[in-house]
């Protein structure tokens, strides 16, 4: 994935809430890509991509990929679920907060280190063979 390169210095001035904006596009994209072969129809490929990027899925990859995680990522975790604010209605502060420091996570990771995103990435339990 191409990004603009940044210093280590303008990462770390970036706010963990717009580390998550970005890492919710981040993870959108993995999934939709993910998703894509074999071939399915555009809707089937709508509701796939929707069942993995809710809040919830998104606390549940939290949860597989933490004992994978290093202090440093787990750092990240912190601030990013203290930078989730005005949760949906339909959820829960604990899992809007997680499903956020997941993406303030991806989007760190995006930034600094694609490496190892794709690491965590192949850590996802998703399942190749929804929808066929």
């Amino acid at each position: 994935m191409l990004h603009q390169s940044l210093s280590p210095e303008q990462v770390q001035r970036i706010s963990p809430a717009s580390w998550a904006y970005l890492g919710d596009a981040v993870y959108e994209l993995y999934i939709r890509s993910f998703y894509l072969m074999p071939p399915k129809r555009s809707h089937l490929y709508h509701q796939l991509v929707v069942s993995q990027v809710r809040a919830e899925s998104q606390a549940r990859h939290l949860r597989s990929l933490e004992p994978h995680l290093t202090e440093p990522e787990l750092e990240i975790l912190n601030r990013g679920r203290n930078a989730a604010f005005g949760r949906p209605k339909r959820l829960d502060p604990k899992t809007y907060q997680q499903a956020t420091s997941l993406e303030a996570l991806f989007g760190y990771l995006y930034l600094t280190n694609p490496q190892r995103l794709e690491e965590l990435f192949n850590y996802l339990e998703l399942d190749s063979k929804e929808g066929e």
